[in-house]
């Protein structure tokens, strides 16, 4: 029997766009419950990106931009059958798709060392709004992944 959806809570536009993925973005960012550094961190990235001379612009045009270059359209999920475990790609859930995206833009942003959260935040936000940079080259691989083993499509259940 499959599990009951989950009720996931409901998180409410951000206090200065009024934007939900924006919130999300600040959500993901806080550490310790911390919020109000996140939100500091967040509104400064936007700062850098709304002020840069080339890249630059909208900062929550640029930030959904980077959300859909960043988010995988496949997966591969692991399936056993008959004693083997085979990656079987998948389609990714929309919600899933946009959680996947924030998680892996700011694993890129936080990997970078020496710089502050908030440049390496905004840099990693117009790179992913032009296709480039690590969250992007993430997705690239799970793509890359599914393709490969499209051969198992027909174990997906």
């Amino acid at each position: 029997m499959r599990r009951p959806i989950k009720k996931r809570p409901i998180v409410t536009p951000d206090i200065k766009f009024g934007e939900v993925a924006v919130e999300r973005l600040i959500n993901y960012i806080m550490l310790r419950g911390q919020k109000e550094t996140a939100r500091k961190i967040v509104y400064a990235a936007f700062d850098i990106i709304k002020n840069a001379k080339e890249g630059g612009g909208e900062p929550v045009e640029i930030f959904n931009t980077a959300l859909q270059n960043a988010g995988p359209m496949m997966e591969v999920r692991s399936r056993r059958v008959g004693g083997a475990n085979y990656q079987v790609p998948r389609e990714v859930r929309p919600e899933r798709r946009t959680a996947l995206a924030l998680r892996w833009i700011i694993a890129a942003a936080r990997k970078q060392k020496g710089i502050p959260m908030h440049k390496a935040l905004a840099n990693e936000l117009m790179l992913a709004a032009k296709n480039e940079g690590d969250a992007v080259k993430k997705k690239e691989d799970t793509h890359k992944m599914a393709e490969a083993n499209r051969a198992f499509a027909h174990f997906a259940w």
